[in-house]
């Protein structure tokens, strides 16, 4: 595959290609989930359930209880990560990714004035420290944890001397949180208890920026900030810049890619594609025209910050889906935005029932029906 020349001016399809090719999202991936996990730099998981879906859209023949196993024998987890959510990622990601994002979750903790206000005045690492040993002792809910902490700090928000200890150090949730069928407490312990060793040391974001612009380049500065959740990233991109190649989009900005990366031809032909509730495809971009047509983004807004389910027609967003359960039947409900051609529906369809066989096999019927485009 050819390398751009560094005056390149890549269009939105281009890009779009490009980025569904490193997302395993053009053809699926064979391979381990680990490998899948490792490669995405993590995928996000606010819930349990859409890291399962996300990597059974990406990845040939993926089978929920190899991410569960994941999970219990602990090479990945969930924890708090890119811009402060929790994203589910290798245990080797868990250790190295906390230094370089850490000031991400600060910023979140000390924006909002409640949680200020609540470790105000305190030794923060006195409390910080006990409650990693109040969670290392064994894993709490944010609750419970609460509770125990207010007891020293009479007075104090329960909660956010919590969510002190949750945003301020390293933690992941523990199973049964996160295992395929199961349900069960957000319960937190720190990271390096879980997983038998420290942190990284290195809080320079160089090699992260590297991999994010392997999974999800070509990409601006502002792009990369907007993943992370990290700012004042250019003197990285300054640092990087002899081992990069630079392309254009159509409105002139400069945007950074790995000189080996795929960039597929535009006319690469996509089929239909089911993404999870808050997947980093919509998520990792300032400027996320690659893959939401400008006419469409006030599909996705939120007052609460929820991103739905998506539809990927021809690559582009183009709808959002659900299912719904009645007296043991299931349906998939797809909601596209604008009137969708006979191909389409029927690609649609089959990868749909595809998708319910995996998330619904416990249905008595399954089934798939269009809603009127909003």
């Amino acid at each position: 595959m050819s390398e751009p020349r560094p005056s390149a001016v890549l269009s939105t399809r281009a890009l779009n290609r490009a980025l569904l090719a490193r997302q395993g999202l053009l053809d699926r991936w064979a391979g381990p989930a680990e490998a899948a996990i490792a490669r995405l730099v993590g995928l996000q998981a606010q819930a349990p359930n859409p890291p399962y879906v996300g990597l059974w859209t990406r990845l040939d023949g993926f089978r929920p209880d190899e991410l569960s196993r994941l999970l219990t024998e602990r090479r990945a987890v969930r924890a708090t990560l890119m811009r402060g959510t929790i994203h589910l990622v290798t245990a080797g990601d868990a250790l190295a990714l906390w230094p370089v994002v850490r000031a991400v979750a600060e910023r979140v903790f000390t924006g909002s004035p409640s949680r200020r206000d609540a470790v105000t005045g305190l030794d923060l690492d006195a409390l910080l420290a006990a409650g990693r040993a109040l969670v290392e002792e064994r894993p709490r809910t944010l609750a419970d944890l609460g509770t125990l902490l207010g007891e020293r700090h009479p007075g104090r928000d329960a909660r956010s001397l919590a969510q002190a200890v949750q945003f301020l150090s390293p933690v992941v949730q523990v199973p049964p949180r996160g295992l395929w069928g199961q349900s069960g407490p957000a319960a937190w312990t720190t990271t390096p208890s879980w997983l038998g060793h420290p942190t990284g040391p290195d809080d320079a974001p160089d090699a992260t920026i590297l991999r994010y612009l392997a999974a999800f380049g070509p990409a601006t500065v502002a792009d990369a900030q907007a993943w992370s959740g990290l700012t004042g990233l250019r003197a990285a991109f300054d640092r990087l810049r002899s081992r990069l190649v630079t392309v254009r989009n159509d409105h002139g900005r400069e945007l950074f890619d790995l000189p080996d990366a795929p960039r597929p031809d535009p006319a690469t032909p996509v089929p239909p594609r089911y993404l999870p509730e808050f997947d980093n495809l919509i998520l990792s971009h300032a400027d996320r025209t690659r893959v939401i047509p400008a006419e469409h983004k006030h599909h996705l807004a939120s007052k609460n910050g929820l991103v739905p389910a998506t539809i990927l027609v021809d690559g582009f967003v183009s709808g959002t889906w659900s299912i719904a359960r009645e007296r043991g039947a299931a349906t998939l409900v797809v909601r596209p935005f604008s009137p969708l051609g006979q191909g389409d529906v029927r690609a649609l369809v089959e990868e749909g029932e595809r998708l319910m066989a995996f998330v619904a096999g416990d249905a008595g019927s399954r089934g798939v029906r269009f809603a009127e485009p909003k």
